[in-house]
């Protein structure tokens, strides 16, 4: 710590410094004129009893007492908060979540124009004003309310630690989902590009891919990239989703072998998405599902498909045309219509298995 101190000096030194010479100055005490604005007013020492009566009267503090613990305390932080969870995500390796948490991060920093807010500050007006921000980039009400789920959950897990009370910011803004234009193909389109003669490995690697997908009652893509060959034995094929954690089991169908058979795998995955194992395995996936959701778009043009067409349609294909084809809806749960895919999940588990699988085969007959 520095110290500023004011030195009066005489003429005869004075002058002495104007032509150049050196002058010995002698500092007996610290403590000088009280009354001189240039030093701060003496302390008591850290060994007093008590302390030093106070300049300004009664009850206040000194400049120089040092706070109480706890005043000035920095108040908790949303963003640094947020990246706690994160990571702590990351840590227990639901890295697809985290990557959604720090889209949404980085959409409340540029709200915030890069800087941090306090749990306590964030409030309903606020959230109205992100809400508005994000239309402003154009995002659709659904993608808002994305982002806005996100940083709601993580603004309850902060008032469940007590960094503030629940001021409820979210009553007023849009936290639901909106019904979007279709995404499922008819019966007819799907044939149409099963059928479809295509000129070269990329187009058929995409189609193949797609047909899988509906194969599987409309596998995501990121589980079509992780699906190892030891997931498929005794004619039955299990795997764990990414996005819920659960475990599918189905019937292991020959359409399905017949695409393994057309792009075999050089790896221990089933399918040649990721085709080298630990070397930045989902760059190389997610790779792939640009390119193949670029050929889709080529294929749907060829096949008169006038639809956006992307590996996601395949779920709400299957989906639809099984309702079509009058399955109960205790069985699909008319999948896409929920708007949490938890309680598909718990409907399709309630039913006997082999009830699902034939459902499965005769929608895969369909398109034979």
């Amino acid at each position: 710590m520095s110290t500023k101190i004011s030195i009066r000096l005489s003429s005869q030194q004075m002058e002495s410094l104007r032509r150049g010479e050196n002058i010995s100055i002698c500092i007996n005490s610290l403590s000088p004129d009280p009354s001189s604005p240039l030093l701060p007013p003496p302390t008591a020492s850290p060994n007093s009893l008590s302390p030093s009566p106070s300049p300004k009267g009664k009850g206040e503090a000194s400049p120089l007492t040092p706070p109480q613990r706890g005043r000035g305390k920095r108040p908790g932080m949303f963003l640094a908060f947020m990246l706690r969870q994160i990571e702590r995500l990351r840590k227990n390796g639901n890295v697809r979540t985290s990557e959604t948490y720090q889209a949404a991060m980085n959409k409340l920093r540029a709200f915030w124009m890069g800087r941090d807010v306090a749990v306590t500050e964030i409030d309903g007006m606020m959230m109205e004003d992100l809400q508005a921000f994000l239309r402003g980039q154009g995002l659709s009400m659904n993608s808002i309310s994305f982002y806005m789920r996100i940083v709601r959950a993580v603004y309850h897990r902060a008032v469940e630690q007590g960094l503030s009370a629940d001021r409820q910011p979210f009553r007023h803004v849009f936290t639901g989902e909106m019904t979007t234009a279709k995404r499922a193909l008819s019966l007819d389109e799907l044939r149409r590009i099963r059928h479809l003669r295509l000129s070269n490995d990329e187009e058929r690697f995409a189609r193949d891919l797609f047909l899988f997908s509906f194969y599987t009652r409309g596998m995501s893509f990121i589980d079509l990239a992780y699906l190892r060959k030891d997931d498929v034995r005794d004619g039955m094929m299990s795997y764990t989703r990414h996005k819920t954690g659960h475990k599918l089991t189905m019937r292991w169908e020959e359409a399905m072998q017949r695409i393994v058979n057309l792009h075999p795998s050089t790896t221990a995955y089933l399918l040649p998405i990721i085709r080298t194992e630990g070397e930045h395995e989902r760059s190389q996936y997610r790779l792939v599902q640009d390119k193949v959701n670029r050929e889709l778009k080529a294929i749907a043009s060829r096949a008169h498909i006038r639809q956006n067409l992307t590996m996601y349609c395949a779920r709400h294909s299957w989906a639809t045309i099984a309702r079509e084809q009058q399955v109960p809806v205790s069985v699909i749960s008319h999948a896409m219509g929920h708007t949490n895919e938890l309680t598909t999940e718990v409907y399709l588990k309630a039913i006997d298995s082999a009830l699902i699988d034939k459902c499965n085969f005769e929608m895969i007959r369909l398109l034979e």
